[in-house]
């Protein structure tokens, strides 16, 4: 493995790690609020790394919803996480195996993604498994120790700490956006679609993955990337 790439994955990683924390802080509070257990909530949490996907599995497991309903949920929920994989696997600067690849998809979250594609050098595997060391354990950790303090903290405080899961957001998609103009626009039109499927209820489940393909659909191809010329 190659350290140096490993250690700048890690350093870049860190504020991620530490937004993680807070928000699964809160979720770990909640879940115990809702009757389940603290080694149960923490145990979702190292398997299944998606803030969204949890908060509404754990209501579904609250409302003691079938499991056929919560696979679908959660297929829908967290289908945006393979088009962020395609785009990962074009700025590969190396063909990977299956098992590299399946653990660089278990650590790709938004706020990875976004960390990941503003990066100039070709993506490795050590520099994507650096990228999501601390994020994990800030996540798992984070719950851990929200579902611990679950009885002792008030819910109003454990909901407030999911707010610093949107900031964090902010600040690493706003410099690139201030940089590239096909990232501004992409972002603008995300939140323009975002507006306009929230008046439509019926597609409120599906809503992140709408604008995602809309959004990165329109803005490939009004600002395509040349593809480099294949050497003979």
């Amino acid at each position: 493995m190659n350290f140096k790439e490993y250690r700048c994955g890690v350093q870049r990683g860190l504020p991620v790690g530490l937004g993680y924390f807070s928000v699964s802080f809160g979720f770990g509070a909640m879940a115990v609020a809702q009757g389940v257990d603290v080694w149960a909530a923490t145990l979702i949490s190292g398997s299944n790394l998606t803030s969204a996907g949890q908060f509404a599995g754990l209501t579904l497991i609250v409302a003691a919803a079938g499991l056929w309903e919560m696979v679908l949920t959660m297929l829908v929920i967290n289908s945006r996480y393979a088009l962020m994989s395609l785009a990962l696997s074009q700025r590969m600067g190396e063909r990977i195996g299956l098992l590299p690849r399946l653990a660089v998809a278990f650590f790709n979250t938004d706020e990875i993604f976004a960390l990941a594609m503003s990066r100039q050098e070709p993506l490795t595997v050590p520099f994507l498994m650096g990228l999501g060391t601390l994020p994990f354990f800030g996540w798992t950790g984070g719950t851990l120790c929200g579902a611990l303090a679950g009885s002792v903290l008030p819910g109003d405080m454990g909901s407030a700490l999911g707010v610093m899961l949107y900031g964090m957001f902010i600040a690493i998609v706003v410099p690139p956006a201030k940089k590239q103009k096909p990232v501004l626009a992409a972002v603008a039109l995300a939140m323009v679609c975002s507006c306009i499927v929230r008046l439509l209820p019926a597609l409120d489940r599906i809503s992140i993955v709408l604008c995602t393909v809309a959004a990165a659909g329109v803005c490939a191809a009004l600002f395509p990337i040349p593809e480099e010329e294949e050497s003979v």
